[in-house]
């Protein structure tokens, strides 16, 4: 079956409690992924950091390494190869210089090869109420690339937590005939419970895509709580699969043909227009049509 072409597959989102020790992080996703396997799952996803969840910069810097030298990476090709399925490693802290890292999501395909590579756009540099702060800045280089790629029932939309807050990359991820969306997480417990749901909800909606989303969750080893809530959202908002915040799995049957009836439903990917800031003689600005949606 070609890319596009619809079908039914099953999913599986893994959920993780990462601490400090990328082994053992990697061998509970391991374990929980074979679970997956044997329950049927196709496409499965780890979250954000699989492999480590550090709050301190220098501890970071001293544990990760180069993509090339990653053994969490090398385990994860190994076992897709092994399982015949595609893993989705919603990202691994990768060492790219001394002082710099990505945060980078790897689609492994059924052979054991690199199918998709994606360096987080948005960068989480916050000041949440109590006293919460991040700066992912200082750790992690930005990347600069939208990715989507082929799965075989279906073009797949790869991104990583918050850009969830960014729509505008949805819709071209959409534009480019993603059916589904990737947003692999590891959302603060705070944001989680004001934002979570009604994001990854309208991310689906306004697209008419299914949504994806494996997730951190519990209290971390680094101190940092997370969210969880793993979802698996369809194309007209419902959710089909939610976790709780232990580890485990989410899985739920993936019917690419509720893309068709949700886009056909509200055609919001057709009717959509560009707009352009008009400088105006007076007040209020105003914004101008510059092209309609190809």
């Amino acid at each position: 079956m070609t890319a596009g072409a619809g079908g039914t597959f099953k999913a599986a989102m893994i959920q993780l409690r990462s601490g400090l020790t990328p082994a053992a992080n990697v061998d509970t996703a391991v374990r929980l992924i074979g679970e997956a396997r044997d329950a049927g799952a196709s496409y499965v996803q780890t979250p954000e950091m699989t492999n480590i969840l550090a709050a301190r910069r220098e501890q970071l810097m001293a544990t990760i390494v180069e993509e090339d030298a990653d053994p969490s990476l090398a385990a994860f090709r190994e076992l897709a190869r092994k399982l015949a399925l595609y893993i989705h490693v919603g990202s691994l802290a990768i060492k790219i210089s001394p002082d710099r890292a990505a945060n980078r999501g790897f689609l492994i395909d059924p052979q054991g090869a690199i199918a998709a590579r994606y360096d987080k756009i948005h960068m989480f540099d916050v000041d949440l109420a109590g006293g919460e702060s991040y700066r992912e800045s200082s750790s992690y280089r930005p990347g600069e690339l939208g990715i989507v790629a082929d799965l075989p029932w279906g073009r797949l939309g790869i991104s990583i937590c918050y850009d969830l807050r960014f729509p505008a990359l949805y819709r071209a991820l959409a534009e480019a005939g993603a059916t589904m969306l990737a947003i692999p997480s590891a959302f603060t417990k705070q944001t989680g419970e004001a934002h979570w749901h009604v994001l990854m909800r309208a991310r689906a909606i306004e697209n008419g895509s299914f949504v994806l989303a494996a997730a951190q969750g519990g209290q971390h080893e680094n101190g940092r709580s997370t969210f969880g809530h793993s979802l698996i959202v369809d194309p007209w908002g419902r959710i089909l699969a939610e976790g709780g915040t232990e580890p485990g799995l989410v899985m739920a049957e993936i019917d690419l043909a509720e893309v068709a009836k949700a886009r056909s439903r509200i055609p919001s990917l057709q009717h959509g227009r560009r707009f352009e800031l008009v400088e105006p003689m007076a007040e209020p600005a105003h914004l101008r049509v510059v092209r309609s949606q190809p």
